[in-house]
Order: structure tokens, then sequence, then C-alpha cells
């Protein structure tokens, strides 16, 4: 967004919150502002101070498997702060219903998941799938999603989703199973670690690159009339294959480091998730430009450089502690 000539705000939670500093030492053009989903006053103040273009909220607790385990939390951040900032751009906007909506509106992007159609009913899965989520994750999310279209129809608000299915990068958490993977490969050729330890080895994906999906975010804010859009490839890949394609791309055999571990299976799976387009191919001329296995490559050679850095600095006695 820096580069498109934004000024761009980041909503910061919490004080001397850590990741406040880590961005800024990297973006040093991105100002902050203090704000909580779970807090109604702090987003209106948020919306009120900066009186943004464009809101992107992907403010979430992300983590699929964490919401079992934190259920009323997860649906605390990802369903109702959903509607929490909707209500602070209505407020702020002075938006109603009944009176004309004002130009130069807040244009409001929420960050709907594949997750929410979970038990497919229809594969690829497009605008028009319906929802099946099996999680509670899945289930908060679907409450954002639909809580956006009826603010859209209630009051006028410029509110669209992107069902986004999912999106890797080597900023990608290393919770997440892509991440968690690379990482492992880095590690485990380097000589600092022996077993990969998975779940569900045939669950299937359709993954993506994030900065291509970041890209297709902000199309879909300049449209003229608000449209919600699945984003994905449309090529699948199973948590084998990425396995696979990482230890490859360092010359080893997956096989024999990668091991079963049932307590990382989903109580309720999502087997199988592919997303169909073709919507946003044609109407923003969208489509990704990272392949999955260089996108899994990529990850690897960012994790191979942290691992070689974070070699170099460690003292003897940590190293003896392993």
């Amino acid at each position: 967004m820096i580069a498109e000539g934004y000024q761009v705000w980041g909503l910061v939670r919490g004080q001397a919150n850590p990741r406040r500093r880590w961005v800024s030492r990297r973006l040093s053009e991105i100002r902050f502002v203090d704000g909580d989903l779970m807090d109604q006053g702090s987003l209106v103040s948020a919306i009120d101070t900066i009186q943004p273009d464009e809101v992107y909220n992907l403010g979430a607790i992300s983590f699929v498997p964490m919401s079992w385990q934190q259920a009323e939390l997860v649906t605390e951040v990802n369903g109702m702060g959903v509607l929490r900032m909707l209500e602070a751009i209505r407020m702020v906007s002075g938006l109603s219903g009944s009176t004309p909506v004002p130009s130069g509106q807040t244009r409001f992007y929420q960050a709907s998941s594949s997750e929410m159609f979970g038990k497919v009913a229809e594969s690829p899965q497009s605008e028009s799938t319906v929802f099946h989520p099996r999680s509670p994750y899945g289930a908060a999310k679907a409450y954002g999603h639909y809580i956006t279209r009826n603010y859209r129809e209630s009051y006028g608000l410029y509110g669209i989703s992107g069902i986004l299915f999912n999106h890797e990068s080597p900023r990608r958490g290393t919770e997440f199973v892509t991440r968690k993977i690379s990482l492992a490969v880095a590690r485990i050729k380097l000589g600092h670690q022996d077993k990969l330890y998975l779940g569900n080895l045939d669950a299937v994906r359709d993954w993506g690159f994030a900065g291509d999906y970041v890209r297709a975010m902000h199309l879909m804010l300049q449209e003229d009339e608000p449209v919600d859009y699945v984003i994905g490839t449309g090529r699948t890949h199973s948590i084998r294959d990425a396995a696979r394609i990482a230890f490859e791309h360092v010359g080893l055999d997956w096989e024999q480091h990668v091991a079963i571990d049932p307590a990382l299976v989903r109580p309720a799976e999502v087997e199988t998730l592919c997303a169909d387009a073709g919507n946003a191919r044609r109407a923003l001329g969208w489509a990704p430009s990272v392949e999955f296995p260089d996108l899994m490559r990529m990850m690897v050679d960012s994790d191979l450089r942290s691992v070689s850095r974070e070699s170099r600095y460690e003292s003897p006695e940590l190293v003896a502690g392993w």
C-alpha cells in the first residue's frame, strides 16, 4: 500500500506491543493508532482520528486449531470484532439507512476465509457455494462475512468480503503447517532437528502466495460497486505434497524425517478446499503469480537463511543445552 502512495495506519492493541517495534524497524512509514477489536469505544476513536478512506480488517485469531481450545475468545475477536469495526465506521460516517450515503465514505474490507466452506457441498468452491464450517474459527468467520453483507444492505456501507483460500509467505507464523514444514526442513538440513511431526497428511488445500492475495484485496476495494470475491489458485496440494517438495528442495527424503502425531489431527477435519476464482479473474483481472512448489521453496530458502544466522550467534552453552 505504501508503494501505491497510501498513508498507512496500523491498529495496535495493548501497550508496548512488540509488533509495533518490529514493524517500525522495517517499515518506518507506517503510523499507529491504538485500538482493540474487543473494545467498541477504541475502534470509534481510531476511525474518528484517522478518517480512513479504506479499512482492511485483517485482525483475527487465525490459527484454526486454537479455536477449539478458546472458542469463546475466537468468536469474540473474529466474529463480534467485525461487527464492532462496522459499527465504528457507521457511527463516524453517520450512516443510518434512512439518509443518502455520503460521498467519499470509508470502504471496508473483511477477511473472510475458505474455512467457512468446511464440509464442502461442491468442489471447487465459488461465491455461491453454501457454508458448512467445521470449526469455531470457520463459524466465527461466517458471522463476520454475513454481518458485513448485512451492513452493506442495511446502511449502504461500502463493505466487501474476500473469501481467501490459504495464503502463505516466509512471514507465516511457525504454528501454521506450511511454515512448520519449511522451518523444520531448514533445521533438519542444518543439523538442529531430526523429526517433523505432522497430523493428517491427506488434507488438501488450495495454497497461494500472500503477496498475490494482498493485491487482490486492494483491487476489490477499487471497484465502483461492492462485490464479494473468492480468491485462490484453483490448484490443490496435500500436506504430504508440501512436505515432499520442501524436503526434496534440500536433497532429503521426507519419509525419513516425517512422523505422524495423532494429537495434531483436528476434531472435525476439512479434507479438501479448492477455489473457483473465475469471477475475480474476469472482473478484477487478478491472477496468482507464484506456483505452490515455488512458494514452498521460497519459504525453505528463507528459513535456511534465518536458521543459519541464528546458528552463528548461538553460544556453546546454548547449543549444548539442546
